[in-house]
């Protein structure tokens, strides 16, 4: 099954789109090429990406190199022979826009929760137009009382830019809300490739055995960041363990 990489997404650029509309006699088939590649993606996490997703796609795609970073204050580092272990950081207070989803699988939850940011990110909001990308998307991952297993309700953040961190554009979307986060202080480790429930889980149970026993760090809930697009195939991820 063909997946689409970030190679993909970064390889076209404003001008290839503009030349393929103007030469191809077949506008619709460059829109229809990514729309195709997406919904292979989604598939590996059996969600269904409908056509009117095109649009969003296709704003994504021109803006792909344009990425604005959530701020942070970096706290401590920490190395083994040279790989990184985890790091500490504070993120500062700051407008979010969230979705909860509650699928049967945690998967389906962040991909369906990130379709809806998409198009709220892609003039679906009161600005009527692209309000930029900011990473990492960050999903907020509750856990049950046995510890170990995820609760199906699953919230997926989108940091706004700072253009609009003080006047919020209000979303169409009813299923989104802004929130304004207060300042957290956090430790993370990165990993690389899928999010799904079961890749999420190793890495808890691995930054687990690198801390130790800490009763400053909370085990009822977790955090996945997001760096990179869906289909980049090792896509940069970390998970957040929250200090109380």
């Amino acid at each position: 099954m063909a997946l689409i990489s970030l190679e993909d997404l970064e390889g076209l650029d404003d001008e290839q789109l503009d030349d393929d509309i103007t030469d191809n006699p077949e506008p619709m088939e460059e829109d229809d090429r990514l729309l195709r590649h997406w919904q292979a993606v989604a598939s590996t996490h059996q969600v269904s990406v409908p056509p009117e997703m095109t649009g969003p796609i296709l704003e994504m795609t021109r803006n792909s190199q344009q990425k604005e970073q959530v701020p942070f204050t970096p706290v401590s580092r920490h190395e083994k022979m040279g790989e990184v272990q985890y790091e500490e950081r504070v993120y500062p207070a700051g407008n979010w826009a969230c979705v909860t989803q509650g699928e049967e699988l945690y998967e389906q939850s962040i991909s369906m929760a990130f379709m809806k940011l998409m198009r709220f990110i892609c003039k679906d909001n009161s600005a009527g137009r692209y309000l930029g990308m900011t990473v990492p998307v960050v999903s907020h991952i509750l856990m049950m009382e046995d510890g170990k297993t995820f609760q199906k309700d699953v919230q997926t953040a989108y940091f706004l830019p700072t253009e609009y961190q003080s006047n919020p554009p209000l979303p169409s979307d009813p299923d989104i809300t802004i929130v304004h986060q207060e300042p957290i202080r956090i430790v993370a480790r990165p990993f690389f490739g899928t999010t799904t429930e079961e890749t999420v889980t190793r890495q808890i149970e691995q930054l687990w055995e690198i801390v130790g026993v800490s009763d400053d760090l909370r085990r009822d809930s977790y955090m996945v960041a997001v760096y990179d697009n869906p289909g980049a195939p090792s896509r940069r991820n970390e998970i957040w363990f929250v200090r109380r």
